[in-house]
């Protein structure tokens, strides 16, 4: 849990460095873009070229070097665009990458530093986007994974994706569970048959499962260790 908070705080401190650095680069830009006294308007004619095509998403990555990388998702998902948006003053180009997508698709969230869950459109199934190489993104489907269904995030350690639309409903559902914290493709882990409830203790990460054979757990050791650390601090 540390890490994860550590992580969105560096995070929140890089973003505030940009819009610093950004504020005091608004008087080099008037030749480059529309400015008003406090906004800066800047047209696609003046970034770079693969920024001037129409996409079907987009979201923004944060690196550990203190960079920050726009993808645009072009070509109905046949395409992803790489955009150096660190100093919004000087975008830049970082090529682009051809992915075998088959249709576009949504980015969910995050998982961890260097992954992206996304949601093709059409079929609502999962896959995951490698980020490991900031440049040559990897799209990366979770083999064996059949679900098609509500998304739930278990930290930035994987995901599970129940058999039906409506999660909430009471009528028993299949879950999926996917590691993508522990190799470098996604894993299917378990399939879960006939899901009636789920519940998640948010202090140890554990979600419990009851399916129609009985209790499953979906554990989280490193949350686990967290808990117990908190609580040998506390009782210091």
């Amino acid at each position: 849990m540390k890490g994860y908070v550590d992580s969105r705080l560096s995070k929140s401190l890089r973003r505030a460095a940009i819009a610093i650095v950004a504020t005091g680069a608004i008087a080099a830009q008037t030749v480059y873009a529309r400015a008003s006294h406090k906004i800066v308007v800047v047209q696609p004619k003046d970034l770079p070229e693969l920024a001037r095509q129409s996409g079907e998403a987009m979201f923004l990555h944060h690196t550990i070097d203190g960079k920050t990388f726009l993808y645009i998702e072009q070509n109905l998902g046949g395409r992803l665009v790489i955009l150096d948006v660190t100093d919004p003053a000087h975008v830049t180009g970082e090529g682009s990458v051809d992915l075998d997508a088959g249709g576009p698709f949504d980015f969910v969230s995050e998982l961890g530093e260097w992954k992206e869950l996304v949601q093709f459109r059409h079929s609502q199934t999962d896959a995951v986007l490698d980020l490991r190489k900031a440049g040559a993104p990897a799209l990366k489907a979770v083999q064996g994974l059949t679900s098609h269904g509500p998304t739930m995030l278990l930290g930035n350690d994987g995901f599970t994706v129940t058999s039906q639309a409506d999660a909430s409903a009471r009528t028993p559902r299949d879950y999926q569970v996917v590691d993508t914290a522990d190799s470098k493709e996604p894993t299917l882990l378990s399939t879960v048959k006939q899901v009636r409830e789920e519940i998640t203790n948010a202090e140890t990460g554990t979600t419990f499962l009851l399916a129609s054979d009985g209790l499953y757990l979906i554990r989280r050791p490193f949350e686990e260790l967290n808990k117990w650390l908190r609580e040998m601090k506390y009782n210091d």
